[in-house]
């Protein structure tokens, strides 16, 4: 099951952490997008070129201290077909480093569309007989607001090619509470959610968490403990720790008694550590490393072994 596998990674690294890779031009260094606009000019393709070069000295830093990695699909959008090609050479070299890889896409539809997004983002798609892999994620991020129409097209490719889907259930934005905490009934409607994504998770794997895990924000802990104790067998995507107010302490709150049950999310932090450090641009991708290694040893003083 794929969180067996990202678990047995977070448990070999001690490191509950994901680095996102949602990069902007204003996050990478000058020498990285002036080389990128000597060879393509001031185009898209350059734009490309410097985000991917940049994930390239990430992810070559942190492949050994993150278990993780999860590239949000819009920053990669902005910047045309161009970009969604280097969000796929991203994803593609992250794999190649043994890094489980989270694409955030947030994706939502029902019937033969979400099928589309099913197979585009997990799964394969048949070219004239040929069975071909159009990006290669491990996990997707969904909505799940839609019901199980939106759901049922992914839990069939999560079973057959090993993959795990994110369900937005608690999200850590501060309007999220304008529909997630309204009451359905007896409890909010996060909870109604939460208690969708245990019943969609089917069979636990080995460490008791299912294929279906859930996105809960660490700038609501008190939401987090309790989604925390009502979703036994769903394992969290933890957004807002660092630059959103979560706390290492609220954090903790996802983790179940074994110190397991979720994977925390870090983007600007560790992606612009070398501008809160002030070093050399040329050192970015060693800051960031410090960074992972500083935001695990943190959480894991709350968290245990």
């Amino acid at each position: 099951m794929s969180f067996d596998r990202l678990i047995d990674s977070i448990i070999q690294k001690k490191s509950p952490v994901v680095a996102g890779l949602d990069p902007k031009l204003d996050y990478i260094p000058s020498y990285i997008v002036e080389a990128a606009r000597e060879q393509y000019g001031d185009t898209l393709d350059a734009a490309a070129e410097a985000l991917y070069q940049f994930n390239v000295g990430l992810i070559d830093a942190l492949c050994d201290v993150v278990p993780a990695v999860k590239p949000q699909c819009a920053y990669y959008e902005l910047y045309g077909w161009q970009g969604v090609r280097a969000l796929s050479k991203t994803i593609e070299y992250a794999k190649s480093k043994g890094l489980f890889v989270i694409t955030d896409g947030k994706r939502n539809d029902i019937g033969s569309t979400m099928e589309c997004y099913a197979k585009a983002h997990l799964g394969t798609v048949d070219v004239c007989g040929t069975q071909c892999v159009p990006f290669g994620g491990d996990a997707l991020t969904v909505n799940g607001y839609l019901g199980s129409d939106g759901i049922n097209p992914l839990l069939d490719i999560c079973k057959k090619d090993d993959k795990g889907i994110f369900v937005l259930c608690k999200t850590s934005n501060p309007s999220s509470g304008e529909l997630q905490d309204k009451n359905l009934g007896d409890a909010p409607l996060y909870a109604a959610m939460g208690d969708m994504c245990e019943q969609w998770g089917g069979e636990p794997g080995k460490y008791g968490y299912s294929c279906v895990g859930a996105v809960v924000g660490a700038t609501y802990p008190e939401q987090l403990r309790e989604l925390r104790e009502r979703m036994k067998k769903t394992f969290f995507l933890v957004p807002g720790y660092g630059a959103q107010g979560g706390k290492a302490q609220d954090v903790a709150l996802a983790f179940d008694k074994n110190g397991i049950g979720a994977i925390v999310n870090s983007s600007r932090a560790i992606m612009c550590a070398y501008k809160k450090e002030g070093c050399d641009e040329r050192d970015y991708a060693a800051a960031a490393r410090r960074e992972a290694v500083r935001m695990a040893a943190e959480l894991n003083e709350y968290i245990g072994k």
